[in-house]
């Protein structure tokens, strides 16, 4: 198991349920599931991109990630429908939990200029959207191989009925939010 379920089972569920005045742990808002999504405009010139995407993601996350194609013909954007365009991977149990411990601990504090993440993020119902704009901030990834830098976004998703559940459980874990 990895040390961020254990905090999450040992540490985090008591403390939750006594500052959310919960009655029973199955109450407690836990982490479902982490969407990482990269999407460039590269690929529609030039498909093979995907390629090196698809290594980069499956570096970082440690599952192969999936090409996902567009859904819509956009004739402005040189757009077809069924052109591959991003990479997709989803991570659920052990693959999350180290996953958001490698990001928390090492990742975000590599960022540029960090000053915390933005609170308005959430949803509505306790799920968190967050935008990294360099795929180097993760040490999986050897800087002198990258061709070009490249955001990626992060869902966050988690069992929480509202969004000050969804922050409690975040801000627990160790998520690193604007005053």
């Amino acid at each position: 198991m990895s040390r961020m379920k254990d905090r999450y089972k040992e540490e985090i569920v008591p403390e939750l349920m006594k500052k959310m005045n919960f009655e029973n742990v199955m109450q407690v808002p836990r982490l479902e599931k982490i969407v990482i999504s990269v999407c460039t405009s590269d690929a529609v010139t030039n498909p093979k991109i995907l390629n090196t995407v698809v290594d980069e993601i499956t570096a970082i996350t440690g599952q192969k990630a999936v090409i996902t194609k567009a859904r819509k013909a956009i004739s402005n954007f040189k757009l077809r429908e069924g052109i591959p365009l991003g990479v997709r991977v989803t991570l659920r149990k052990e693959h999350m939990w180290s996953f958001i411990d490698r990001m928390i601990s090492l990742a975000l504090p590599r960022v540029r200029d960090f000053r915390g993440l933005p609170s308005k993020g959430f949803d509505g119902r306790g799920n968190y959207n967050m935008g990294l704009k360099e795929q180097i901030v993760f040490p999986e990834i050897n800087y002198d191989r990258v061709d070009k830098v490249r955001g990626m976004n992060i869902t966050i998703c988690t069992s929480a009925m509202n969004d000050a559940e969804g922050r409690a459980l975040l801000e627990a874990l160790g998520m690193p939010f604007r005053k």
